[in-house]
């Protein structure tokens, strides 16, 4: 795999320099620049293109969230990692429907951070796991209230209708709950015996089934749905 081009983006100089230090020990890994603003931000991905930014939702001139709107107008094929202190329902919302392809927290372990970036560059989105247990359980109880928003999952794409025409196989339930867990493909197929071909073949099986459009979506679905408990 080629060298990852990485752009950070955060206001405080020390969780800059401690995310460039992470990073750096995966050879793999290349931090190309970094930024302290959303202005700030836009400016260098215009000049420095780099794969992956992992932008701060909070910072000063203009906050993560728009820069990170912006930014996937204007440069599609650059993938944003939010890494933020901020866990609530409607931010997570927000954020991903802005086009971001991971959501971590701030006190994410440098091993996870490094695996982050290399799944997110491969095109996977990685949504932390108590992100997405939290989004989920939130989800649920809006869609259980009467006037709450039933056929949707509260980001773009719609959740299965009736959900009775859902038929997945053992092992694509098998493979969902691995996803649920925040697993990259390449451990799945390793803790499944198979190859991480086949894990995506699974995966794109799922999302036809269950009508999404990236893991997270289909994680809600399968909460939903019951077949995957939290």
């Amino acid at each position: 795999m080629d060298r990852v081009k990485v752009l950070i983006a955060d206001d405080h100089p020390l969780i800059r320099q401690g995310l460039v230090k992470v990073i750096r020990l995966d050879p793999s890994l290349d931090v190309i620049g970094e930024a302290a603003d959303g202005e700030e931000v836009i400016e260098k991905a215009a000049q420095l293109r780099p794969h992956i930014i992992i932008m701060d939702l909070n910072m000063p001139r203009m906050d993560g969230l728009e820069a990170t709107k912006q930014i996937k107008q204007r440069f599609p094929d650059i993938k944003v990692v939010a890494l933020t202190v901020e866990d609530s329902e409607q931010k997570v919302v927000e954020v991903i429907r802005a086009g971001v392809s991971g959501y971590i927290l701030k006190d994410v372990d440098p091993d996870a951070l490094a695996s982050t970036i290399k799944a997110v560059y491969k095109g996977e989105m990685v949504i932390h796991p108590g992100i997405t247990a939290m989004l989920c359980r939130e989800l649920g109880q809006k869609g259980s209230e009467p006037n709450g928003n039933q056929g949707h999952c509260g980001v773009d794409s719609p959740c299965p209708g009736e959900y009775v025409d859902v038929c997945l196989t053992p092992r694509e339930v098998q493979i969902l709950k691995h996803i649920a867990s925040g697993i990259h493909n390449k451990d799945i197929a390793r803790r499944l015996f198979i190859s991480e071909k086949t894990v995506k073949n699974h995966i794109s099986s799922i999302f036809r089934k269950l009508n999404v459009e990236d893991r997270t979506q289909a994680v809600i679905s399968a909460v939903k749905l019951k077949l995957v408990n939290l």
